[in-house]
């Protein structure tokens, strides 16, 4: 039930993260070009814009982070699998293992460090400040230059990706574990489309039967 929620948190948030990034970026483009455009400008100049670079910049990152994690969970990871390929099932199957715990290390460090960077930049000014605790001479931390919010909070995808990369990495290491199976994303599929339907397409036809 929990793992089923988060997946669906990890979904919405990747879903918004890049329609919302479209959407900022197509209006700061439509903004641009109307400040060019005669009578037009002059009320255009008005709309302050300046923030939807930096925005999008944060957002891209924010996905990419969590998009991270959800490939983990599907399979779409690129990955050189040459040397398992040629190793015996049972050699294969402890250097995959190998592989996963190595990831799930990996981002679990990254995590670690992210947080300790987050919270020295500011979210333990936030989070004192929050609990109603006296901060005494802790600094507020550094703000953006264009959104001018504190920067542990676009910085916060740092530890929050990486955890989840790494929990995605175990969970897909524990499954492996039972079933010898790993998440395997085919590339050559489309979701929607019937796999044998465009083979027969695309399967020659003998010369007789072409109209």
């Amino acid at each position: 039930m929990l793992n089923r929620i988060l997946n669906h948190l990890e979904e919405w948030l990747i879903t918004f993260l890049i329609g919302g990034a479209t959407v900022v970026i197509f209006v700061a483009v439509v903004h641009r070009f109307l400040c060019g455009v005669p009578y037009i400008q002059d009320y255009a100049v008005k709309l302050n814009l300046s923030w939807a670079q930096e925005l999008c910049i944060y957002m891209f990152v924010w996905m990419a982070k969590f998009g991270a994690a959800y490939g983990v969970r599907h399979g779409t990871h690129v990955g050189v699998d040459v040397l398992v390929r040629t190793l015996p099932p049972e050699k294969a199957k402890w250097l995959t293992l190998f592989a996963m715990i190595a990831g799930a290390v990996f981002t679990g460090t990254v995590g670690t460090l992210g947080a300790t960077f987050v919270w020295d930049n500011g979210f333990h000014y936030a989070f004192y400040h929050l609990l109603g605790i006296d901060t005494g001479e802790l600094p507020e931390g550094p703000t953006s230059p264009d959104l001018e919010i504190s920067t542990w909070i676009a910085y916060s995808c740092v530890p929050l990706g990486s955890y989840l990369m790494c929990f995605r990495f175990l969970q897909v290491g524990w499954h492996f574990w039972r079933t010898g199976e790993s998440p395997h994303h085919d590339h050559g599929h489309v979701e929607g489309v019937d796999d044998a339907a465009v083979e027969d397409l695309l399967e020659p036809q003998p010369q007789g039967a072409q109209k």
